[in-house]
């Protein structure tokens, strides 16, 4: 092993029987089909034991060159949650009103999305995501991150899983362009960017979703047994 090589540790992995695995997969499958946005939320409180564990849930996301390029900003706080909707709405207002071409407008008519998003400030938790383009070692120098945004990716995916596992309902919302963020939550504009905001909490017991299908899976995965 050369002087640059980490150092290796034994894989905690438990095989399954095929059975076992299959049985596995389908739950997982659908549990995650109920899986919907959710633009309704009760202002119920949700422990924050609860989204720590989600949040290490989605820390152990694979990355590039395992840089870990993310940052999450949980936040609860009611006027903070306020300050976050008065920015996005003036954001999404520009958008609904000058930015949006036509064709984007009608494709989200359907789902009668508009600029107003009462949901920053009834949900009880807010989840800044953030990109890190690049972070500073021990000794100031700027460290280059691989993949930040895949890796990002891949990491909300698995917190909007781990989210759904808990029992949560979740929206992503992503204003555009989100820089108020690195100003309202501290983060640094330079070396980060913000992803997307996530909402999570409990629906509404009135909450209702668009009618819609998801496509079957021979028009999303082909296979070469």
């Amino acid at each position: 092993m050369s002087d640059a090589a980490a150092a290796t540790i034994p894989l905690d992995f438990t095989p399954l029987a095929p059975a076992a695995s299959l049985a596995r997969a389908q739950d997982f499958a659908a549990s995650l089909s109920r899986r919907r946005t959710v633009r309704d939320f009760a202002p119920t409180p949700v422990d924050r034991a609860v989204i720590e564990a989600c949040l290490r849930a989605a820390g152990s996301a694979p990355s590039g060159a395992n840089m870990q390029p993310w940052h999450f900003v949980a936040v609860a706080d009611p006027v903070l949650k306020t300050q976050i909707r008065q920015a996005a709405e003036a954001e999404e207002r520009a958008f609904y009103e000058q930015r949006a071409p036509q064709d984007w407008l009608d494709a989200l008519a359907p789902l009668g999305t508009d600029a107003d998003k009462p949901f920053l400030e009834t949900a009880p938790w807010l989840i800044a995501v953030f990109v890190q383009k690049w972070r500073r070692d021990a000794q100031g120098s700027k460290t280059k991150h691989y993949y930040p945004t895949e890796s990002v990716g891949l990491a909300t995916g698995m917190l909007i899983a781990a989210l759904h596992q808990a029992g949560l309902a979740t929206l992503t919302h992503t204003p555009s362009p989100m820089g108020f963020l690195c100003d309202l939550l501290g983060r640094p504009r330079d070396s980060e960017r913000p992803f997307l905001l996530l909402v999570a909490g409990l629906p509404a017991p009135d909450a209702r979703v668009p009618d819609i299908q998801r496509k079957p899976l021979d028009q999303i995965a082909s296979f070469r047994d």
